[in-house]
């Protein structure tokens, strides 16, 4: 687990330090009741005809740049809605709001993913019966959020150019468990050691069925491919 937690999670860190052997059991009852709650947020989506696009990457790789770009090709026919998940600050949903785009900012005061509950409460903030593609930012972190369920319809990794290309071998988990897996700032491929071909074998080791796809949201590089998997995707 990861430091810092808060909200449903806070009573985990005594008992923990207190008793190791309660870890199991702790773990799990928060991971249960989690799932029931990504159970409640799915059945609403669904109710609402809405696809939910888990975005998952570490700190700086361009999730918002990216949802910007987004937001511009697929235009007022993309019915879109944001949910900013961050540690503080509202800075991302700011950038967000000036395109009109509905958004609702989480901040999780310290800790280091986003949880089920927390997107039910933003969706009850959202105008749902506008919304038909709704892209949940996830604090950035290759690690936590992997773990916890919000009632996404797909899960995506966002892994930039200048990350390198050994983030599998360091962070197989991720790479596991997502639909997709999105290159981001490829206009910096010339001026960085990014092996993509490794990239694809090391993704495909873990996950042979989750395409790589390239892009730069700064020149639009790929990004009709990124928008192609979002229109096949979606309900």
């Amino acid at each position: 687990m990861c430091e810092g937690h808060d909200h449903t999670h806070a009573t985990v860190q005594n008992p923990l330090s207190e008793n190791k052997d309660r870890r199991v059991p702790v773990v799990q009852n928060i991971l249960n009741a989690n799932d029931r709650a990504a159970a409640e947020n799915r059945q609403h989506l669904e109710e609402h005809n809405i696809t939910a696009i888990n975005i998952m990457s570490s700190p700086g790789s361009g999730k918002t740049t990216l949802l910007m770009a987004t937001i511009k090709a697929m235009g007022e026919n993309g019915s879109i809605g944001v949910i900013e998940g961050d540690v503080a600050s509202q800075v991302d949903a700011d950038k967000i709001a000036e395109t009109q785009t509905p958004v609702v900012q989480i901040n999780t005061g310290g800790g280091c993913h986003l949880d089920a509950p927390m997107v039910h409460s933003a969706l009850h903030a959202l105008p749902l019966d506008e919304i038909k593609l709704l892209f949940i930012e996830n604090v950035g972190n290759l690690i936590c959020p992997v773990s916890f369920d919000l009632g996404q319809s797909w899960k995506v990794a966002l892994i930039s150019v200048p990350e390198g290309h050994d983030k599998p071998y360091k962070y197989p988990g991720i790479f596991e468990a997502v639909d997709v897996v999105v290159v981001t700032k490829a206009d910096l491929m010339p001026y960085m050691d990014f092996e993509l071909d490794t990239f694809k074998e090391l993704v495909h080791g873990l996950n042979p069925n989750a395409p790589v796809l390239v892009l730069s949201a700064k020149t639009g590089e790929g990004m009709d491919s990124w928008v192609k998997w979002l229109e096949e995707h979606r309900v």
